[in-house]
């Protein structure tokens, strides 16, 4: 799951070596953080939040076998 939200970060980002992502694990969810350049923000979330809400579905999607809550955090 981590490496398919910094494969579409990767894409989208001008700077796709400071694309990080971060993992934690709480009760029954698991919070990713997508941390990606200043430069990158617009981009990475899209006009309207488009981009950042297709990120989330497709997480969601890929995360619908386990029985776990996923969140996608996106910062700096």
């Amino acid at each position: 799951m981590k490496e398919l939200i910094e494969v579409l970060a990767q894409s989208l980002a001008d700077h796709p070596e400071e694309v990080t992502v971060t993992e934690t694990e709480k009760d029954n969810e698991i919070i990713y953080e997508l941390k990606v350049a200043q430069d990158d923000m617009g981009k990475v979330i899209g006009k309207q939040g488009r981009i950042a809400k297709a990120i989330r579905a497709m997480v969601k999607a890929a995360a619908s076998r386990t029985d776990k809550k996923v969140t996608v955090e996106i910062g700096q």
